[in-house]
């Protein structure tokens, strides 16, 4: 886990801590920590007592939003830190419209996938 700069926690609007996240998910700690360890969540230390946090733009509800996992992916892939990944998802693209972190939590998942995929060229 990293800790951000604060050029990247400024473009993230909303944070959770994985504590909140379990509870949203309805499971444990424990689980919320895989999910992270397994690359489906970002998670980054911040805050005075450096907990770690994931956007909260990645949880709707009660579950991972859809088709976040497959992008993180594909940035890893594409050889983006968890810093880079961040600033891509939340810094505005006026082709989408909005963020490729709004088109994922508004289902368009498949144009967020195809610009990441075209970072890689």
């Amino acid at each position: 886990m990293t800790e951000i700069d604060t050029k990247i926690d400024a473009l993230v609007p909303a944070w959770l801590t994985l504590p909140d996240i379990a509870e949203m998910l309805g499971v444990e700690v424990t689980r919320v920590r895989q999910l992270v360890k397994e690359g489906q969540l970002i998670a980054v230390r911040r805050g005075e007592n450096r907990a770690l946090h994931v956007p909260a733009a990645f949880i709707d509800g009660d579950k991972v939003v859809k088709g976040l996992s497959g992008t993180l992916t594909l940035l890893r892939d594409d050889g983006f830190t968890v810093e880079e990944m961040l600033e891509w998802l939340f810094t505005p693209d006026d082709t989408l419209p909005g963020t490729p972190a709004q088109a994922l939590s508004e289902n368009r998942g498949t144009e967020v996938k195809r610009r990441a995929q075209a970072l890689a060229v």
